[in-house]
């Protein structure tokens, strides 16, 4: 054994849905993401600590994303609405596992463009993505509990809800409990 630990690069992903396009961000979304990071709806369910202050868009679509996939830990993605290009939303994915071929896939929308089933279908083609053409066997999001909109989310998307993790998570108001919902390959076939 060589004392060596390879690190895999998460994979670049660009995939199309009839509405959307999930694409890796650009230094050109940043001012888009850093709106979406600043509302105040988005800015309640972040699962950042507050302390560490406003989302700096040009570093989270540059050199946060990069550092995240080149560490083989995720990615950060924009949503594209295709019918006028617009930046409407972000994806990313954090905690991978390449043993267990599992990650965890966290999302924001932005204000104006909730309430039209992008965030599942989103959450739904990057996952589709990640199980058949790039191998991983396990998707999960988590949810705080009080958050109705992304369990609503999970269900248009089509996971399944595994159970409560407490305390087991933050968002800006303190700790939470966190709901955890999945997909995995074997419901796929």
């Amino acid at each position: 054994m060589s004392g060596y630990v390879t690190v895999r690069r998460f994979p670049t992903l660009t995939v199309q849905t009839p509405r959307l396009d999930v694409r890796p961000l650009t230094v050109a979304d940043a001012e888009p993401v850093a709106q979406i990071f600043a509302d105040k709806q988005t800015q309640r369910w972040l699962p950042f600590p507050q302390e560490g202050g406003q989302i700096e868009g040009r570093s989270w679509c540059t050199e946060m994303a990069a550092e995240r996939r080149d560490s083989g830990m995720g990615d950060h993605y924009g949503i594209v609405r295709r019918e006028d290009n617009r930046l409407v939303g972000c994806l990313w994915t954090r905690r991978t596992d390449w043993a267990a071929r599992a990650t965890e896939i966290s999302y924001a929308v932005a204000s104006d463009a909730r309430g039209f089933g992008l965030a599942p279908e989103a959450v739904d083609a990057l996952t589709l993505a990640l199980v058949l053409e790039h191998g991983f066997q396990r998707v999960e999001v988590r949810v705080a509990p009080g958050n109705v909109a992304s369990r609503r989310v999970m269900e248009k998307a089509g996971f399944t809800y595994e159970g409560l993790l407490r305390n087991a998570g933050f968002v800006h108001s303190g700790r939470v409990d966190l709901e955890v919902w999945s997909m995995v390959a074997a419901d796929l076939r």
